[in-house]
Protein backbone atom coordinates (compact mmCIF):
# COMPACT_ATOMS: atom_id res chain seq x y z
CA UNK A 1 0.00 0.00 0.00
CA UNK A 2 1.34 3.43 -0.94
CA UNK A 3 2.11 5.94 1.79
CA UNK A 4 0.76 9.43 1.28
CA UNK A 5 2.88 12.57 1.70
CA UNK A 6 2.29 16.30 1.96
CA UNK A 7 4.95 18.99 1.52
CA UNK A 8 4.97 22.26 3.45
CA UNK A 9 7.37 24.79 1.92
CA UNK A 10 7.55 24.99 -1.90
CA UNK A 11 11.30 25.53 -1.83
CA UNK A 12 13.97 24.74 -4.36
CA UNK A 13 15.10 21.88 -2.16
CA UNK A 14 11.59 20.44 -1.92
CA UNK A 15 11.23 20.74 -5.69
CA UNK A 16 14.23 18.61 -6.66
CA UNK A 17 14.73 16.44 -3.59
CA UNK A 18 11.15 15.43 -2.82
CA UNK A 19 8.34 16.48 -5.17
CA UNK A 20 9.92 15.41 -8.45
CA UNK A 21 11.47 12.25 -7.05
CA UNK A 22 8.23 11.09 -5.41
CA UNK A 23 6.43 11.71 -8.70
CA UNK A 24 9.11 10.31 -11.02
CA UNK A 25 10.98 7.65 -9.05
CA UNK A 26 8.89 6.42 -6.12
CA UNK A 27 5.36 6.36 -7.52
CA UNK A 28 5.15 2.63 -6.78
CA UNK A 29 5.40 3.20 -3.01
CA UNK A 30 4.58 6.89 -2.43
CA UNK A 31 1.93 9.40 -3.44
CA UNK A 32 2.15 13.16 -3.01
CA UNK A 33 -1.30 14.46 -2.04
CA UNK A 34 -0.78 18.12 -1.11
CA UNK A 35 1.61 21.08 -1.25
CA UNK A 36 1.36 24.04 1.15
CA UNK A 37 3.05 27.43 0.79
CA UNK A 38 1.85 30.95 1.61
CA UNK A 39 3.00 32.20 -1.80
CA UNK A 40 0.49 31.08 -4.41
CA UNK A 41 2.65 32.06 -7.39
CA UNK A 42 5.58 30.02 -6.12
CA UNK A 43 3.35 27.06 -5.37
CA UNK A 44 1.78 27.18 -8.83
CA UNK A 45 5.16 26.98 -10.55
CA UNK A 46 6.27 24.28 -8.11
CA UNK A 47 3.23 22.06 -8.72
CA UNK A 48 2.99 22.63 -12.47
CA UNK A 49 6.60 21.60 -12.99
CA UNK A 50 7.40 19.14 -10.20
CA UNK A 51 4.13 17.37 -9.40
CA UNK A 52 1.32 18.27 -11.83
CA UNK A 53 -2.20 17.85 -10.49
CA UNK A 54 -1.29 17.77 -6.79
CA UNK A 55 -3.64 20.08 -4.82
CA UNK A 56 -2.33 23.40 -3.51
CA UNK A 57 -3.12 24.73 -0.04
CA UNK A 58 -2.37 28.10 1.47
CA UNK A 59 -3.47 26.81 4.88
CA UNK A 60 -1.51 23.99 6.51
CA UNK A 61 -4.28 22.79 8.81
CA UNK A 62 -6.74 22.63 5.92
CA UNK A 63 -4.27 20.52 3.93
CA UNK A 64 -3.79 18.06 6.78
CA UNK A 65 -7.54 17.82 7.45
CA UNK A 66 -8.41 17.18 3.82
CA UNK A 67 -5.44 15.07 2.72
CA UNK A 68 -4.84 13.09 5.94
CA UNK A 69 -1.26 12.21 4.93
CA UNK A 70 0.82 9.50 6.53
CA UNK A 71 3.90 11.72 6.45
CA UNK A 72 4.52 15.48 6.29
CA UNK A 73 7.72 16.70 4.60
CA UNK A 74 8.91 20.00 6.10
CA UNK A 75 11.02 22.19 3.80
CA UNK A 76 10.20 25.73 4.95
CA UNK A 77 12.59 28.42 6.13
CA UNK A 78 14.52 26.86 9.04
CA UNK A 79 13.00 29.10 11.72
CA UNK A 80 9.54 27.64 11.01
CA UNK A 81 10.47 23.95 10.90
CA UNK A 82 9.42 23.38 14.50
CA UNK A 83 5.97 24.86 13.94
CA UNK A 84 5.05 22.42 11.18
CA UNK A 85 6.85 19.45 12.69
CA UNK A 86 4.86 19.86 15.91
CA UNK A 87 1.53 20.46 14.16
CA UNK A 88 2.08 17.41 11.95
CA UNK A 89 2.96 15.19 14.93
CA UNK A 90 -0.10 16.43 16.83
CA UNK A 91 -2.25 15.46 13.84
CA UNK A 92 -0.91 11.90 13.97
CA UNK A 93 1.56 12.18 11.08
CA UNK A 94 5.17 11.09 10.90
CA UNK A 95 7.62 13.75 9.70
CA UNK A 96 10.55 14.02 7.32
CA UNK A 97 12.32 17.33 7.85
CA UNK A 98 15.06 19.02 5.91
CA UNK A 99 18.15 19.87 7.93
CA UNK A 100 18.57 21.60 10.30
CA UNK A 101 15.66 20.22 12.29
CA UNK A 102 15.30 23.63 13.97
CA UNK A 103 17.44 26.55 15.16
CA UNK A 104 17.40 26.92 18.97
CA UNK A 105 17.01 24.99 22.20
CA UNK A 106 13.42 26.05 22.92
CA UNK A 107 12.28 24.75 19.54
CA UNK A 108 14.28 21.54 20.06
CA UNK A 109 12.57 20.93 23.38
CA UNK A 110 9.13 21.62 21.91
CA UNK A 111 9.76 19.13 19.09
CA UNK A 112 10.97 16.44 21.50
CA UNK A 113 7.90 16.91 23.71
CA UNK A 114 5.57 16.62 20.70
CA UNK A 115 7.31 13.49 19.47
CA UNK A 116 7.00 11.87 22.89
CA UNK A 117 3.34 12.73 23.46
CA UNK A 118 2.27 11.51 20.03
CA UNK A 119 4.50 8.45 19.73
CA UNK A 120 5.26 9.42 16.12
CA UNK A 121 8.57 9.37 14.23
CA UNK A 122 10.80 12.16 12.87
CA UNK A 123 13.46 11.59 10.23
CA UNK A 124 16.03 14.28 9.45
CA UNK A 125 17.29 14.23 5.85
CA UNK A 126 21.04 14.20 6.46
CA UNK A 127 21.96 13.26 2.91
CA UNK A 128 25.67 13.92 3.59
CA UNK A 129 25.78 10.58 5.41
CA UNK A 130 24.98 8.82 2.14
CA UNK A 131 27.94 9.62 -0.11
CA UNK A 132 30.27 6.69 -0.81
CA UNK A 133 33.12 8.57 0.90
CA UNK A 134 31.13 9.19 4.09
CA UNK A 135 30.01 5.58 4.18
CA UNK A 136 33.56 4.26 3.82
CA UNK A 137 34.82 6.53 6.60
CA UNK A 138 32.09 5.20 8.88
CA UNK A 139 32.98 1.59 8.00
CA UNK A 140 36.70 2.05 8.58
CA UNK A 141 36.23 3.72 11.96
CA UNK A 142 33.69 1.10 13.05
CA UNK A 143 36.12 -1.63 11.97
CA UNK A 144 38.84 -0.14 14.19
CA UNK A 145 41.15 1.20 11.49
CA UNK A 146 42.63 3.73 13.95
CA UNK A 147 41.20 2.39 17.21
CA UNK A 148 39.23 4.44 19.70
CA UNK A 149 38.93 8.01 18.41
CA UNK A 150 40.54 10.62 20.65
CA UNK A 151 40.62 13.67 18.38
CA UNK A 152 38.84 14.91 15.24
CA UNK A 153 39.92 17.93 13.22
CA UNK A 154 37.64 19.26 10.48
CA UNK A 155 38.15 22.24 8.20
CA UNK A 156 35.23 23.11 5.91
CA UNK A 157 35.81 25.62 3.13
CA UNK A 158 33.04 27.18 1.05
CA UNK A 159 34.14 28.97 -2.10
CA UNK A 160 32.85 32.39 -3.07
CA UNK A 161 30.38 30.91 -5.56
CA UNK A 162 28.62 28.68 -3.06
CA UNK A 163 29.46 30.56 0.12
CA UNK A 164 28.34 33.95 -1.16
CA UNK A 165 24.90 32.60 -2.03
CA UNK A 166 24.00 32.17 1.64
CA UNK A 167 24.48 35.90 2.12
CA UNK A 168 22.05 36.72 -0.71
CA UNK A 169 19.14 34.75 0.72
CA UNK A 170 17.19 34.45 3.95
CA UNK A 171 20.08 32.48 5.46
CA UNK A 172 21.83 35.86 6.01
CA UNK A 173 19.61 36.49 9.05
CA UNK A 174 20.31 34.54 12.22
CA UNK A 175 16.68 34.60 13.33
CA UNK A 176 15.74 32.77 10.11
CA UNK A 177 18.60 30.27 9.76
CA UNK A 178 20.46 30.21 13.07
CA UNK A 179 23.55 31.25 11.11
CA UNK A 180 25.75 28.89 9.14
CA UNK A 181 26.93 27.05 12.27
CA UNK A 182 23.38 25.73 12.30
CA UNK A 183 22.06 25.87 8.74
CA UNK A 184 25.21 24.59 7.01
CA UNK A 185 27.38 23.04 9.70
CA UNK A 186 24.58 20.83 11.03
CA UNK A 187 25.57 18.49 8.16
CA UNK A 188 29.18 18.50 9.25
CA UNK A 189 28.50 18.01 12.94
CA UNK A 190 26.08 15.20 12.19
CA UNK A 191 28.63 13.40 10.04
CA UNK A 192 31.24 13.63 12.78
CA UNK A 193 28.82 12.44 15.47
CA UNK A 194 27.77 9.53 13.24
CA UNK A 195 31.29 8.67 12.10
CA UNK A 196 32.77 8.39 15.58
CA UNK A 197 29.56 7.23 17.31
CA UNK A 198 30.04 9.60 20.23
CA UNK A 199 27.80 12.15 21.96
CA UNK A 200 28.69 15.87 21.91
CA UNK A 201 28.75 17.52 25.31
CA UNK A 202 30.45 20.93 25.74
CA UNK A 203 31.07 23.61 23.11
CA UNK A 204 33.19 26.76 22.97
CA UNK A 205 33.36 28.91 19.84
CA UNK A 206 34.62 32.05 18.14
CA UNK A 207 33.18 33.81 15.11
CA UNK A 208 33.47 37.01 13.14
CA UNK A 209 32.30 38.84 10.02
CA UNK A 210 35.25 39.57 7.75
CA UNK A 211 34.31 39.17 4.09
CA UNK A 212 30.57 39.72 3.58
CA UNK A 213 28.39 42.46 5.02
CA UNK A 214 29.31 46.19 4.73
CA UNK A 215 32.90 45.61 3.63
CA UNK A 216 32.42 47.39 0.31
CA UNK A 217 31.00 50.82 -0.50
CA UNK A 218 29.82 49.76 -3.98
CA UNK A 219 26.62 48.05 -2.93
CA UNK A 220 22.86 48.23 -3.30
CA UNK A 221 19.73 46.43 -2.12
CA UNK A 222 19.85 43.68 -4.76
CA UNK A 223 21.81 42.63 -7.82
CA UNK A 224 18.95 43.01 -10.32
CA UNK A 225 18.79 46.80 -9.96
CA UNK A 226 22.31 47.50 -8.67
CA UNK A 227 24.24 50.25 -10.49
CA UNK A 228 27.45 48.27 -9.85
CA UNK A 229 26.30 44.92 -11.25
CA UNK A 230 28.42 45.18 -14.41
CA UNK A 231 31.63 45.58 -12.41
CA UNK A 232 30.91 43.48 -9.29
CA UNK A 233 32.42 40.01 -9.45
CA UNK A 234 29.69 38.77 -7.10
CA UNK A 235 26.71 40.02 -9.11
CA UNK A 236 24.03 37.32 -9.28
CA UNK A 237 23.98 36.31 -12.93
CA UNK A 238 21.00 33.94 -12.96
CA UNK A 239 18.12 36.38 -12.74
CA UNK A 240 16.79 35.20 -16.13
CA UNK A 241 17.02 31.50 -15.34
CA UNK A 242 13.49 30.10 -16.00
CA UNK A 243 13.53 27.89 -12.90
CA UNK A 244 14.64 30.71 -10.61
CA UNK A 245 12.13 33.00 -12.28
CA UNK A 246 9.35 30.55 -11.46
CA UNK A 247 10.37 29.87 -7.88
CA UNK A 248 11.60 33.30 -6.82
CA UNK A 249 11.60 36.32 -9.13
CA UNK A 250 7.99 36.13 -10.29
CA UNK A 251 6.64 35.19 -6.82
CA UNK A 252 8.49 38.08 -5.14
CA UNK A 253 5.55 40.36 -5.97
CA UNK A 254 3.51 38.41 -3.39
CA UNK A 255 5.94 38.35 -0.46
CA UNK A 256 8.76 40.77 -1.27
CA UNK A 257 11.47 38.13 -0.87
CA UNK A 258 14.57 38.85 -2.98
CA UNK A 259 16.64 35.87 -4.16
CA UNK A 260 19.48 38.22 -5.21
CA UNK A 261 20.05 40.49 -2.21
CA UNK A 262 23.41 42.23 -1.98
CA UNK A 263 26.09 40.22 -0.16
CA UNK A 264 27.61 43.46 1.12
CA UNK A 265 24.46 44.58 2.91
CA UNK A 266 24.80 45.98 6.45
CA UNK A 267 21.69 43.95 7.33
CA UNK A 268 23.64 40.68 7.27
CA UNK A 269 24.07 39.43 10.84
CA UNK A 270 25.60 35.96 10.43
CA UNK A 271 29.31 35.18 10.68
CA UNK A 272 31.52 34.14 7.76
CA UNK A 273 34.57 33.12 9.83
CA UNK A 274 33.97 30.49 12.53
CA UNK A 275 35.85 28.03 14.72
CA UNK A 276 34.86 25.90 17.68
CA UNK A 277 35.96 23.20 20.09
CA UNK A 278 33.72 20.33 21.20
CA UNK A 279 34.22 17.74 23.92
CA UNK A 280 32.37 14.42 23.65
CA UNK A 281 30.99 12.40 26.54
CA UNK A 282 33.01 9.36 25.48
CA UNK A 283 36.25 11.37 25.51
CA UNK A 284 36.93 12.62 21.99
CA UNK A 285 37.79 16.23 21.21
CA UNK A 286 36.76 18.06 18.03
CA UNK A 287 38.28 21.19 16.53
CA UNK A 288 36.21 22.60 13.66
CA UNK A 289 36.39 25.62 11.39
CA UNK A 290 34.07 26.99 8.72
CA UNK A 291 35.26 29.62 6.24
CA UNK A 292 32.79 30.86 3.62
CA UNK A 293 35.05 32.90 1.32
CA UNK A 294 37.69 30.40 0.20
CA UNK A 295 39.06 30.38 -3.38
CA UNK A 296 38.16 26.67 -3.59
CA UNK A 297 35.64 24.45 -1.86
CA UNK A 298 36.56 21.36 0.14
CA UNK A 299 36.45 19.58 3.45
CA UNK A 300 39.48 18.18 5.21
CA UNK A 301 39.04 15.89 8.20
CA UNK A 302 41.42 13.87 10.33
CA UNK A 303 40.77 11.26 13.02
CA UNK A 304 43.50 10.44 15.49
CA UNK A 305 42.95 7.41 17.65
CA UNK A 306 44.62 4.87 19.88
CA UNK A 307 46.03 2.91 16.95
CA UNK A 308 46.70 5.51 14.28
CA UNK A 309 45.44 8.40 12.20
CA UNK A 310 43.05 8.72 9.25
CA UNK A 311 43.05 11.67 6.85
CA UNK A 312 40.32 12.50 4.34
CA UNK A 313 40.09 15.33 1.82
CA UNK A 314 37.26 15.97 -0.61
CA UNK A 315 37.30 18.83 -3.13
CA UNK A 316 34.08 20.30 -4.47
CA UNK A 317 35.69 22.99 -6.65
CA UNK A 318 39.14 24.14 -7.72
CA UNK A 319 41.95 22.40 -9.56
CA UNK A 320 41.69 19.18 -7.52
CA UNK A 321 37.93 18.71 -7.90
CA UNK A 322 37.90 16.87 -11.24
CA UNK A 323 39.48 13.64 -10.02
CA UNK A 324 37.15 10.63 -10.43
CA UNK A 325 37.82 9.30 -6.95
CA UNK A 326 38.37 10.25 -3.33
CA UNK A 327 41.10 8.88 -1.13
CA UNK A 328 41.28 7.96 2.54
CA UNK A 329 44.75 7.56 4.02
CA UNK A 330 45.38 5.59 7.21
CA UNK A 331 48.66 5.79 9.13
CA UNK A 332 49.23 3.06 11.71
CA UNK A 333 51.84 2.83 14.44
CA UNK A 334 54.05 0.50 12.41
CA UNK A 335 55.09 3.34 10.06
CA UNK A 336 52.72 1.99 7.40
CA UNK A 337 50.51 4.06 5.13
CA UNK A 338 47.35 2.48 3.68
CA UNK A 339 45.31 4.26 1.02
CA UNK A 340 41.69 3.49 0.21
CA UNK A 341 40.33 4.70 -3.14
CA UNK A 342 36.60 5.47 -3.34
CA UNK A 343 35.06 6.22 -6.76
CA UNK A 344 32.85 9.31 -6.73
CA UNK A 345 29.15 8.74 -7.32
CA UNK A 346 27.03 10.62 -9.83
CA UNK A 347 23.96 12.58 -8.79
CA UNK A 348 23.02 15.41 -6.47
CA UNK A 349 25.15 15.88 -3.35
CA UNK A 350 27.65 13.23 -4.33
CA UNK A 351 24.95 10.66 -4.95
CA UNK A 352 23.61 11.09 -1.44
CA UNK A 353 20.15 12.37 -2.38
CA UNK A 354 18.88 9.27 -4.16
CA UNK A 355 20.46 6.92 -1.64
CA UNK A 356 18.74 8.57 1.32
CA UNK A 357 15.42 8.68 -0.56
CA UNK A 358 15.54 4.92 -1.04
CA UNK A 359 15.67 4.47 2.74
CA UNK A 360 13.06 7.15 3.42
CA UNK A 361 10.48 5.93 0.92
CA UNK A 362 11.19 2.20 0.83
CA UNK A 363 10.78 1.16 4.49
CA UNK A 364 12.08 -2.37 3.95
CA UNK A 365 15.42 -1.19 2.55
CA UNK A 366 18.35 -2.32 4.73
CA UNK A 367 20.21 0.26 6.82
CA UNK A 368 23.34 -1.52 8.07
CA UNK A 369 25.28 1.70 8.73
CA UNK A 370 22.38 3.30 10.63
CA UNK A 371 22.27 6.20 8.19
CA UNK A 372 18.67 7.25 8.74
CA UNK A 373 18.80 10.01 11.33
CA UNK A 374 16.37 10.41 14.22
CA UNK A 375 15.29 13.51 16.09
CA UNK A 376 18.02 12.81 18.65
CA UNK A 377 20.69 13.00 15.93
CA UNK A 378 19.02 16.12 14.58
CA UNK A 379 19.12 17.79 17.97
CA UNK A 380 22.72 16.86 18.71
CA UNK A 381 23.91 18.40 15.45
CA UNK A 382 21.73 21.50 15.86
CA UNK A 383 22.76 22.02 19.46
CA UNK A 384 26.46 22.10 18.65
CA UNK A 385 25.61 25.12 16.52
CA UNK A 386 23.23 26.60 19.09
CA UNK A 387 25.84 26.37 21.83
CA UNK A 388 28.47 27.77 19.47
CA UNK A 389 26.26 30.79 18.72
CA UNK A 390 25.80 31.42 22.42
CA UNK A 391 29.53 31.06 23.02
CA UNK A 392 30.38 33.52 20.24
CA UNK A 393 27.98 36.00 21.80
CA UNK A 394 29.23 35.91 25.39
CA UNK A 395 32.54 34.03 25.42
CA UNK A 396 31.35 31.19 27.66
CA UNK A 397 31.27 27.44 27.07
CA UNK A 398 27.88 25.66 26.94
CA UNK A 399 26.73 22.10 27.66
CA UNK A 400 23.99 20.59 25.52
CA UNK A 401 22.43 18.70 28.44
CA UNK A 402 21.99 21.96 30.35
CA UNK A 403 19.69 23.18 27.57
CA UNK A 404 17.84 20.10 26.34
CA UNK A 405 15.12 18.22 28.19
CA UNK A 406 15.53 14.69 26.90
CA UNK A 407 12.62 13.23 28.88
CA UNK A 408 9.45 14.28 30.69
CA UNK A 409 10.99 13.51 34.09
Amino acid sequence: MKKTYCIVGASGRAYGMFAKTITDDFADVARLVGVCDPNGLRAKYFIDNACPGVPYYADFDAMIAECRPDVVIVTTVDAYHHEYIIRALDCGCDVITEKPMTIDEDKCNAILAAERRNNRKIRVSFNARFTPLAERVRELIADGAVGQIYHVGMEWLLDTRHGADYYRRWHRYKDKSGGLLIHKATHHFDMINWWIDQTPDTIFANGSKKFYGPTREERSERCLTCPHKNTCEFAFGQTNDPHLQGLYFIPEKEDGYFRDSCIFSPKIDIEDNMSLAVTYKEGALLTYSLVTYSPYEAFKVSFTGKDGRMEVVHYYSGIHSNTPEDKITVYNRRDEEVTYVIPKAAGAHGGGDMRILDLLFRPDAPDPLKQLASSEAGIHSVMIGVCANKSIKDGAAYRIDDLIKWSDD
